[in-house]
């Protein structure tokens, strides 16, 4: 009696592992790839999914068997898979934890793929009276009027009403929950439908030199300089070429510019615009997952990791603001989302616009090489013309919160026309250092080589690094002397300021601290979007896309951080910060000015942003690229490491180089990292530079399964960054 030989499928589990594991298929089961199994792993049971069926079974191993397959069908379709397999190869991270970051976190936990029924409600054609007084409840019954078939909770609460107005309407009879009319999207106003974006001649232009659908796959780089309307372009090109039933993902660097382009989105769009972000409940990202899971033809407006969602029908992926350094992943899965949107529409087939003022010396290069179609945009919207930017010399001024007098003069005439004025200061708290001014003692951080912050707000010193947190005190820690002063500038003392100089005008704060609380930034937004004078105070967070029709003043504090670091990509950060806040001011019908307080007003790079023309100083800067062998002109990668000391973390790196001794492949290091120590960390680093990139690739997956067979020293880590945005 022959014995059949049973079917063998390696599965993939969300484990830092670089491997994937055997087990045998029972016979009452069908596997196919990108599905999610319950497997046995060590004593317990594991969410996998499956990568491959069919397999030769190891020889002299007993296997254990699947024990129960989640769903019929694949969690992570075709595509979706082939996609995540190639960034596990390219950034060298273990395929499981590749593959487990394209599902919901309840997913990963092995819960069910069912979404919670939408609850709608609608009004009844009841008699019943409210009392007088009964304002809001009044609002909401007619509000609901306004939407005939009846609107969603989720709806309903974005409006401004409550749950507990609902029960209490509920049970007065005056309203009632109804199922769920159908697929959201068939039953779109058609008001919205007919809504079409109108273009300028100059955004016409640009919008015709797009790569579209019916050409399949081609990258355009869309280069539009500050207020010249992109986003209309971006909606024009939807409405064109998105069929009814297809899928478009729209990628934003951060969480708080999705509410302003989303109620952008929707006015076009309506319910077909969904969100992706690190903010929503697990119950809201399984709604939104499966959605794109099932194929509704959504439009998906989302931060880095809505790259890697399950789409079936996807079209058109646009990625706004593309050269921010937000659409790389930090730690862990360490891949670039602007680069995986555009291996992900080579897979698919379609379109991918890449969407910038300041756009990455990357994408311009690539466009150079023809590899991305570049259309110009260099035209404001409307009536609005590029402000006129100017240098401020501060040597030798006396400075208030860091600003100059005739910066305050500025800001002062600015609130006297009725207009509004924009201080970008990139540090936030109130100084970036306490010091004494008798004994010199700086407080410092005892868990990383850095000085504590002060916020004088909540009367404590904190580490921007570690997050450690103590509290401010008066005197000197060191010799108790009153002397204890802060020194420098963040944004709380500039507000502080401000606030003392302009008494009658609000000054508003925006920075992670300000906006923290749900909701925050929209309230923040919507009061400075009233038009009324105000000043505003910010971190980068105001630098990213947001519209200020009546700011017609931007004064930067500080111009000279990255004219003399150590990062070879501080000078292009800096112009494209320094470009983007600048694009704030005159946005409207006023004419915008902005003042860049510097010591170094004679600096080249700095005199040629004067004269506002990105694609002159991009090309500059490419050159000295070139010159210095630097990316985009070479391959690199970073092998990082972390122990409790800093020599075995330079052992950790001394043992690697060898691994590295290869044609083309250049090393640096291994050296401290510019922060050597964070969060009771030592840090160091080796950087590998390739001529080709092909290589690289290959040479680090070697050294990473090297490595993976070798013992590792108790308390070390190791990590490799491909691509790295930062090599401090």
């Amino acid at each position: 009696m022959e014995h059949s030989v049973p079917l063998i499928a390696r599965i993939a589990l969300n484990r830092p592992l670089r491997r994937l594991f055997d087990y045998i298929v029972p016979e009452h089961l069908e596997l196919i790839p990108g599905q999610r199994v319950q497997v046995p792993f060590g004593r317990q049971q594991a969410t996998g999914l499956v990568v491959q069926t069919g397999v030769e079974p190891p020889p002299g191993i007993t296997l254990k068997p699947v024990t129960a397959v989640t769903e019929e069908w694949p969690a992570l379709p075709e595509e979706t898979f082939r996609l995540l397999s190639w960034a596990s190869d390219y950034y060298q991270h273990p395929l499981g934890e590749c593959l487990f970051t394209a599902l919901p976190p309840g997913l990963r936990r092995g819960n069910k793929a069912e979404a919670k029924k939408a609850e709608w409600w609608r009004t009844l054609d009841n008699d019943a009276s409210l009392p007088a007084n009964a304002h809001k409840q009044k609002a909401l019954i007619d509000w609901l009027r306004h939407h005939t078939n009846g609107a969603p909770a989720t709806d309903i609460i974005k409006a401004g009403f409550s749950r507990t107005q609902l029960n209490a309407l509920r049970e007065k009879g005056l309203i009632e929950t109804i199922s769920t009319p159908g697929a959201e999207t068939d039953h779109e106003a058609p008001e919205i439908l007919a809504r079409h974006p109108v273009l300028s001649s100059a955004q016409a232009l640009a919008a015709d030199e797009l790569t579209t659908p019916g050409e399949g796959f081609g990258a355009s780089l869309l280069y539009g300089i500050t207020g010249s309307g992109k986003t209309e372009i971006y909606l024009h090109y939807l409405k064109q070429h998105l069929g009814a039933r297809d899928q478009a993902l729209i990628l934003v660097p951060e969480i708080n510019l999705t509410p302003q382009t989303v109620a952008r989105f929707e006015h076009y769009f309506g319910r077909r615009i969904v969100v992706w972000h690190s903010a929503l409940n697990d119950g809201e990202r399984l709604t939104t997952w499966l959605k794109v899971r099932n194929g509704e033809p959504v439009i998906l407006v989302g931060t880095r990791s809505a790259v890697l969602l399950p789409f079936t029908n996807l079209r058109t992926i646009i990625v706004d603001e593309e050269h921010d350094s937000s659409y790389k992943q930090g730690d862990g899965f360490r891949y670039s989302g602007r680069d995986l949107a555009v291996y992900r529409a080579h897979l698919n087939n379609c379109p991918v616009i890449l969407g910038s003022a300041t756009p990455s010396l990357e994408s311009i290069h690539n466009a150079k090489q023809d590899k991305y179609r570049l259309a110009k945009l260099e035209e404001r919207a409307g009536a609005a013309a590029p402000p006129m930017v100017s240098l401020l010399d501060i040597r030798s001024r006396p400075l208030e919160g860091g600003l100059s007098r005739p910066a305050m003069n500025a800001i002062q005439q600015t609130l006297a026309r009725g207009e509004q004025a924009l201080v970008f200061v990139n540090r936030r708290g109130f100084a970036p250092v306490m010091m004494c001014f008798d004994c010199g003692h700086m407080v410092e951080c005892p868990r990383c080589d850095t000085r504590l912050t002060y916020h004088r707000r909540d009367r404590a010193m904190r580490c921007h690094h570690c997050d450690y947190q103590t509290a401010a005190t008066e005197h000197c820690p060191k010799c108790h002397s009153a002397a204890f002063k802060p020194l420098g500038q963040g944004t709380e003392r500039t507000e502080e300021i401000l606030t003392t100089a302009f008494p009658d005008t609000p000054v508003v704060r925006v920075d992670r601290d300000s906006t923290q609380r749900k909701g925050s930034i929209q309230s923040i937004l919507s009061r400075v979007n009233s038009g009324k004078p105000c000043v505003l105070v910010g971190t980068q967070m105001l630098a990213k896309g947001h519209d200020f029709p009546n700011v017609t003043l931007v004064v930067v504090v500080n111009a000279d951080g990255g004219l003399f670091s150590v990062d070879f990509r501080a000078p292009e950060q800096l112009i494209q910060t320094l470009l983007q806040v600048s694009g704030r001011a005159g946005r409207g019908t006023k004419p915008g000015k902005v003042l860049i307080q510097t010591c170094h007003s004679d600096h080249p790079l700095l005199k040629t942003l004067c004269e506002g023309k990105y694609l002159d100083i991009a090309e500059q800067l490419l050159k000295e690229r070139e010159e210095g062998q630097f990316p985009p002109f070479r391959a690199m990668a970073i092998f990082r490491a972390e122990a409790d000391t800093m020599e075995k973390s330079l052992q950790v790196l001394d043992s690697i180089k060898p691994l590295t001794n290869s044609t083309g492949i250049e090393t640096w290091g291994p050296l401290p990292a510019m922060i050597a120590r964070r969060a009771d960390k030592y840090r160091a680093q080796l950087i590998l530079n390739a001529r080709n990139r092909k290589h690289l690739n290959n040479l680090l997956s070697g050294i990473c399964q090297e490595l993976d067979q070798r013992k590792r020293p108790p308390g070390v880590k190791w990590m490799i960054d491909v691509d790295p945005q930062e090599t401090g």
